[in-house]
């Protein structure tokens, strides 16, 4: 049985985690690249691979995503940046896709968000959009659809995507668009109950890998999914804890059904 291996991460922009003072950790790309490196995975599905500027300013060439390029040896790679937007506040942006085949028919949908205010540091403020990203590699003989995204935290806005749900539809439709071949969803969902996310992909034909194991260090939700179609089989899966962000790592093994 020929099998690949899938390693989904919220990397933070390199931020590591500490317990005394998460948001004043240091960044160290480094140990980002040393734990990618240590699951040795197939495809390597990326969000928050950089931090924002302020005022919105994307630098060209992305720093850690340049970084990551140029490391991880024998990977191909395809990374995009959301819509600009000086109104981004300075957490993580940008969507990457690592893959040890030649990755093509690259492909990026921005999700648009709704205008939904909130405060942040004393102003009032509306959510930027979104992203989803895709290419296509060739596997052991199959073509494999691959998607990557990172939805907006509805939660953090004292909202919830099930009553503003055009971004999960706008991903469900592309996923339909592809049911017809082996394809792969990776991402930070960004739904802390996230039952009815799951639900929702499987009435589409897509199913999580796993949705019982945490996360995320700063809240016990299941932010971060794998899903598959009916064209591919797990195999096994596991949720690994790391220090190197505030989200821990998820990594799937599969094998084409067909």
């Amino acid at each position: 049985m020929s099998t690949f291996k899938v390693l989904q991460f919220n990397m933070q922009f390199g931020q590591v985690w500490d317990d005394a003072d998460p948001d004043g950790a240091p960044v160290d790309i480094e140990r980002t690249l040393a734990e990618i490196r240590s699951h040795d995975a197939d495809i390597v599905l990326l969000q928050e691979v950089e931090h924002a500027m302020p005022g919105g300013a994307q630098p060209y060439p992305p720093p850690n995503y340049t970084y990551l390029s140029k490391s991880l040896d024998g990977y191909h790679g395809f990374f995009s940046y959301p819509k600009a937007d000086p109104r981004e506040l300075p957490f993580g942006i940008g969507l990457a896709i690592f893959s040890k085949t030649p990755l093509f028919d690259t492909s990026t949908r921005h999700l648009p968000s709704p205008p939904i205010e909130f405060e942040f540091a004393g102003e009032q403020k509306t959510p930027t959009d979104r992203l989803l990203i895709g290419a296509k590699t060739r596997i052991a003989g199959h073509e494999l659809q691959l998607f990557n995204t990172h939805l907006l935290a509805f939660f953090m806005l004292n909202s919830s995507s099930e009553h503003h749900s055009d971004q999960r539809q706008l991903v469900i439709e592309q996923m339909r668009r592809h049911s017809g071949g082996p394809t792969l969803l990776g991402g930070d969902f960004n739904v802390s109950k996230h039952d009815s996310l799951v639900r929702q992909f499987a009435e589409a034909g897509y199913h999580a890998v796993q949705t019982h194991e945490v996360t995320w260090r700063r809240r016990p939700y299941v932010l971060d999914h794998i899903f598959y179609n009916r064209h591919l089989s797990p195999v096994r899966h596991a949720v690994i804890p790391t220090m190197a962000s505030d989200h821990h790592m998820l990594l799937a093994e599969f094998t084409f059904a067909d």
